[in-house]
């Protein structure tokens, strides 16, 4: 199984000291189940923002959309995005035999 990541990185809007991209979630499995977490974060991720009373999604491409939302002080914007885990030097290479 694939290993995948969704990722929150905050885009422009008010200045936070927090500015760093943030895992939303991690999901092991096919394109479809990781598209899907995709899809389930960017209706659902607050990052902090207790009382949003606006929510805007925005799709980008099959793997990120632009997140609006007002909350009561302020507008927030955050790049939801789905990564692919390609490389691992944690992990033991599958080594093949020389033919």
């Amino acid at each position: 199984m694939t290993r995948w990541i969704v990722l929150a990185i905050p885009v422009g809007g008010i200045a936070e000291a927090n500015t760093e991209a943030r895992t939303v979630t991690e999901i092991e499995g096919t394109s479809e189940e990781a598209t899907a977490a995709l899809l389930h974060a960017a209706h659902t991720y607050t990052h902090t923002r207790w009382k949003v009373r606006r929510r805007e999604i925005y799709q980008c491409s099959d793997r990120s959309y632009l997140l609006r939302l007002q909350g009561r002080t302020g507008k927030y914007n955050y790049l939801v995005q789905l990564a692919e885990l390609v490389h691992d030097s944690a992990e033991e290479p599958v080594s093949r035999p020389i033919a």
